[in-house]
């Protein structure tokens, strides 16, 4: 049954306003796209990361990788030298002109339970948390573990990580106390924020 072909009757179109605002207009674009990003990967995302991302310090190289163990360790490199901040990227820039607008809407598992956060408030959070997290030490390149349920402020915590430059590391709320202890002295966490 698993090599059966599914065959769908029904066909929902994709609203006009919804195409308008697409970032790829349908199939063709997309094969176009992903033609491009394997035939000229370094223009393509050279293209993408200066429309898409606001750098510090650009990039040096785009890409730089070898999947060659003959020629040595694999690696692959990503906009090597340049420098870039998370936090700024998905808040900071887009402050000025969606700053009123929701950035996070939340629904817990309750009738009601629910959160509308605009980027001006998750900004003020973030920035909030960032100065808790220096108050407690953690300072750029310190591990972070975040050990919280799927609840607005997990993202706080994160973006406030990445605004100071602290790696985070989100473990799933449902694990056990053993497996928890074994990611925190894994990646020798300095802070675990629960």
């Amino acid at each position: 049954m698993a090599d059966a072909k599914v065959q769908l009757k029904e066909v929902y179109p994709i609203p006009e306003a919804a195409k308008k605002k697409a970032w790829v207009s349908g199939r063709d674009a997309y094969d176009k796209l992903w033609k491009r990003s394997v035939e000229e990967p370094d223009k393509f995302w050279a293209e993408i990361a200066e429309q898409q991302v606001t750098w510090f310090k650009k990039w040096d190289k785009v890409i730089d990788y070898n999947f060659n163990i003959k020629k040595g360790p694999i690696y692959v490199k990503f906009f090597e030298g340049g420098k870039l901040n998370v936090s700024y990227n998905c808040l900071d820039r887009h402050l000025e002109k969606r700053g009123n607008q929701v950035a996070i809407q939340w629904e817990g598992n309750e009738p009601g339970e629910e959160k509308a956060i605009t980027y001006k408030m998750l900004h003020e959070e973030v920035c909030k948390f960032a100065n808790v997290l220096k108050a407690n030490g953690v300072t750029k390149g310190d591990r972070v573990v975040l050990y919280m349920p799927m609840v607005p402020e997990l993202g706080i915590a994160a973006l406030a990580c990445s605004r100071i430059g602290a790696v985070h590391g989100i473990v799933f709320g449902g694990f056990s106390a053993d497996a928890l202890r074994d990611r925190i002295v894994n990646c020798d966490a300095k802070v675990l924020v629960v």
